[in-house]
């Protein structure tokens, strides 16, 4: 009896850390970081797709990798895989290294965890107008087969932009026979 209370005792702060909703967010960010960091020598080692296949199965929830499925196959360019013109975390297609990323977590209701991220991605461009803020952006994170998976970003453009709508959207538009991706608005 000694050897097994020790045992189970061992378990506990792994089992606490396997639903930490922080998780996957934490995974996602540091791909986006690591994608917008400046190459000190000029050698930029080659970015990280969010919705590769490896996060796809592991970081997001079944829901939210069938519309990704879905939408991919209408590509943003003739050349491309992804539905999207733009980088959908940092919200736009230029951008400086992140700066002051904070991720914090919400409440958690009906099973879904509101993980909120700040990060100043424009510092490089200069002056900033009055009532600057960081950019936004909040990852939906539930609980799929035991694990913490994200169902949903959403980023505060004017407002809150679902990226599964966007997904949806994408899909809808495309099988209309119109082969560009959607880009939110203000994402330019």
């Amino acid at each position: 009896m000694r050897m097994i209370i020790p045992a189970f005792l061992f378990l506990l702060p792994v089992a606490a850390s396997a639903a930490d909703p922080i998780a996957p967010v934490k995974e996602v960010m540091a791909a986006v970081e690591a994608n917008w960091k400046s190459a000190d020598d000029g050698q930029k080692p080659e970015d990280t797709d969010y919705f590769n296949d490896d996060f796809l199965a592991r970081l997001y929830s079944r829901d939210f990798t069938a519309n990704y499925r879905a939408a991919e196959k209408y590509p943003a360019f003739d050349e491309g895989t992804t539905p999207f013109e733009y980088d959908v975390i940092i919200m736009g297609q230029d951008g400086c290294d992140l700066k002051d990323v904070s991720i914090q977590p919400g409440p958690t209701t009906d099973g879904r965890t509101d993980v909120t991220v700040t990060f100043d991605n424009t510092h490089c461009f200069g002056e900033r107008e009055p009532g600057w803020k960081p950019n936004e952006v909040h990852f939906q994170v539930i609980e799929e087969g035991g694990k913490p998976v994200i169902d949903d970003i959403v980023r505060m453009l004017d407002g809150p932009q679902s990226l599964k709508d966007e997904m949806k959207e994408i899909v809808r538009v495309g099988a209309g026979g119109t082969p560009q991706g959607i880009i939110p608005q203000d994402a330019e």
